[in-house]
């Protein structure tokens, strides 16, 4: 009878529900690191994930630029927020995930294809010192054990977004980039299937 949508309050809504110990949850009790927390998830949304539909959808070269900048802006002001934060392994600090962590880890993880289905002018310039806290927080995130065990075979991946970077794709977030808007703003009665 009760349904719970959009990926950023499910993450927060799963660990209320499993009610784990404080290390353990990703979205920690303290009230200003909560609110620190579920802004940077929201942010890291919109300048991260979201272009990376720009990137791959658009067929314009410009608009598919312009986004890859305005997700590479994004990285490093993450970069930027998890140097303050700690040892920059996860964005609390040392291996404890965070729901920022969460939100950007399965796009972070993707980047990839850009290069593959874009040329090299869209490889994440991980050697820029703006990104090198990144670059930390991506190798640790994807060596830990418990991240290595969801992620997707490379290979398989790359075919099924292939309908993305053709532009052939139909969901609501390709329909909603095709309409000249981001991946987060779809509206369902425009963005149907």
């Amino acid at each position: 009878e009760k349904s719970v949508y959009e990926s950023l309050i499910t993450i927060d809504y799963i660990d209320a529900l499993a009610n784990a110990e404080e290390q353990q949850r990703l979205l920690p009790s303290d009230p200003y690191l909560a609110a620190k927390c579920r802004y940077w998830a929201d942010k890291v949304n919109r300048e991260c994930c979201s272009p990376y539909y720009g990137v791959l959808v658009r067929t314009d070269e410009e608009e598919r630029m312009e986004n890859f900048n305005k997700l590479v802006s994004g990285l490093k002001a993450f970069s930027r927020e998890i140097e303050k934060n700690g040892d920059g392994k996860t964005f609390l600090g040392g291996d404890r995930l965070s729901n920022t962590d969460i939100s950007l880890m399965p796009w972070a993880f993707r980047y990839y294809i850009f290069e593959h289905y874009r040329g090299e002018e869209y490889a994440i310039p991980y050697d820029e010192p703006e990104l090198h806290a990144y670059k930390e927080w991506f190798d640790n995130v994807f060596s830990l054990e418990s991240v290595k065990r969801t992620l997707p075979d490379k290979d398989r991946y790359l075919e099924h977004i292939g309908k993305y970077a053709d532009s052939s794709a139909r969901s609501k977030v390709a329909n909603a980039v095709r309409r000249g808007v981001s991946a987060h703003e779809i509206e369902d009665d425009k963005d149907t299937y």
